[in-house]
């Protein structure tokens, strides 16, 4: 009887420390490498839409110690245009904004229309990112304006897509590289239509 209890106290110790391995695995993975985001309000339509649900590349800027902005393996610095994902400096809401500018820059937004290095980046409703378009909202105005804005090295702008509608880089200030926490790259779920594929 005594073997049976032994045995049976060391199988069940033995899947305890298999289930902490497998879910210690699955927070590194999901801390470091890959994630999802829920996008909860109209702040980026139209490129996203209130209950989207995304695919965040947490190694797209740079590899880090899981749950810190510790880098093991530095990655490409983030890109005007790339739909990036951090926590908002003001109360920690993670939040999901377009990057519009980059260190180096000059920008400038007047009526939600974007200037950066003195040059516009399209028309009322779509900001073109070497190529990559930006479907504007504009509906409800283009919200605060800024004025030749030069952005430090290491930091970036941060935008709603909804100009007149996001709590963005023009209410808490400019973000540290450092601070983002991935890429989005894609939706694979829309209401309306279920799960999908849409690149970003």
């Amino acid at each position: 009887m005594t073997t049976v209890v032994r045995s049976r106290k060391s199988r069940l110790r033995s899947e305890a420390a298999q289930i902490l391995l497998l879910l210690a695995l699955m927070l590194t993975f999901r801390s470091s490498f890959a994630d999802h985001y829920y996008v909860p309000s109209g702040s980026m339509e139209y490129s996203l839409l209130p209950g989207d649900r995304v695919v965040v590349d947490k190694r797209a800027y740079g590899l880090r110690i899981p749950l810190t902005t510790i880098d093991i393996v530095g990655g490409t610095g983030p890109s005007r245009g790339d739909i990036a994902v951090f926590d908002s400096p003001t109360d920690g809401t993670r939040l999901i904004k377009r990057i519009a500018a980059v260190g180096g820059d000059t920008v400038s937004l007047i009526d939600g229309q974007l200037r950066v290095n003195g040059r516009s980046l399209g028309d009322a409703g779509v900001e073109l990112f070497d190529s990559k378009p930006a479907y504007l909202n504009l509906n409800d105005g283009g919200g605060p304006d800024i004025e030749s804005l030069e952005i430090p090295t290491g930091m970036v702008l941060a935008l709603g897509d909804h100009r007149g509608n996001s709590l963005d880089g023009r209410f808490f200030g400019l973000i540290s590289e450092q601070e983002l926490v991935g890429r989005a790259v894609g939706i694979y779920y829309r209401r309306e239509e279920g799960f999908v594929w849409k690149p970003l």
